[in-house]
């Protein structure tokens, strides 16, 4: 056996300076690159002598019974979720399920995009955030218009503004100014948000929810009252940290996410501020694992399984339109679900 590594196409993209996605059109020829590009990436490949997945080429003849399922973090339980509906799905069509994680990197998506372009999946399903970024929009559409004009199917799960496609939509807006006005109710007044990326549009409409509910009743949320980390458990923990040491006075802390929440509690926990009785904390998707801590979170539960179930069911229906160039929505509300994360809040000295 040779004791030379195995390139990727990450180190042909690296050593030819261009991003995965130039890398992966350049290779597959599935969509024009400018020459040069395409020069210095196959210049990059002969160097480091790259041999393409025989693995993927070979699926690429089946290409009728496979479909691709892209998401943003594979270890993340709301994908594991979502994806799990999906495969439910296209186990009863009888199809194999390609899934990729992109760890939020929009260039990593828009090659895996390309990438199963190139194999001929008879359907793509996106179950990760959009981005708020015009330009990754514009080159994410180049990708899939063409696909679908070849007979590709696409669904998307979560808001994708420019992509057209065939979407299912939890009403994340709505879900975060439910949670807000039942925090509300509860007798909180000073409130902080814990959220992931704004670019993600997820966590855009989240936070605007949070601002909708609370302008509503009265509360205004500053700038100053989120905090932002990456969207997982550490994230979250740090937030957190950083709310603790500006010296913040939420009795409440709303959280994007459930992942997000996990953190923040622990963080909190680690600081010495009890959970509810000094600061209570919300979450957001209703994961399995949040009903085991201890306190149980409060969340806005989505029929996560249903989301991937429904949008891989739109990427294989062709009737009514299915495929057109607006493309059809199903929208899935959640439900505020109230656990022992959140109380009344309670005059108290503070640390």
């Amino acid at each position: 056996m040779s004791d030379r590594p195995h390139v990727t196409l990450e180190d042909v993209a690296r050593t030819a300076e261009v991003s995965l996605a130039t890398a992966s059109r350049a290779l597959n020829g599935t969509t024009r690159v400018r020459d040069d590009l395409r020069d210095r990436v196959l210049a990059a490949a002969a160097e480091l002598a790259y041999t393409p997945n025989a693995h993927a080429q070979a699926l690429a003849g089946a290409s009728r019974r496979t479909v691709g399922v892209i998401c943003h973090d594979i270890s993340d339980p709301y994908f594991a979720a979502v994806t799990r509906g999906v495969m439910r799905v296209a186990d009863r069509n009888g199809l194999l399920v390609m899934l990729a994680g992109t760890f939020a990197d929009p260039d990593r998506e828009l090659a895996y995009v390309s990438t199963l372009r190139a194999q001929r999946a008879s359907a793509i399903v996106l179950t990760g955030s959009a981005f708020e970024d015009r330009a990754w929009e514009r080159a994410m559409a180049a990708e899939l218009d063409p696909y679908r004009r070849g007979g590709g199917r696409v669904a998307v799960v979560t808001r994708h503004r420019s992509l057209k496609a065939d979407t299912v939509a939890p009403e994340n807006r709505a879900g975060a100014r439910a949670m807000a006005e039942a925090m509300h109710r509860l007798g909180h007044r000073r409130f902080a948000v814990v959220a992931g990326p704004a670019r993600l549009t997820t966590v855009a409409d989240r936070v605007a929810g949070f601002r909708d509910g609370l302008a509503g009743l009265g509360v205004e949320l500053s700038e100053r009252d989120v905090f932002e980390g990456s969207f997982d458990r550490d994230g979250g923990f740090r937030a957190a940290e950083e709310l603790l040491d500006a010296g913040h006075k939420a009795t409440c802390v709303l959280t994007a996410s459930d992942v997000m929440a996990v953190g923040v509690v622990a963080a909190l926990r680690t600081a010495g501020v009890s959970v509810p009785d000094d600061v209570s904390v919300t979450g957001f998707d209703d994961v399995p694992l949040v009903r085991d801590l201890t306190p149980p979170l409060t969340t806005v539960a989505l029929p996560l399984e249903r989301l991937g179930e429904e949008a891989m069911e739109l990427a294989l229906d062709t009737s009514a339109g299915g495929g057109g160039a607006r493309g059809r929505v199903r929208r899935l509300a959640g439900e505020v679900l109230l656990r022992e994360s959140t109380a009344k809040p309670r005059r108290r000295r503070r640390r």
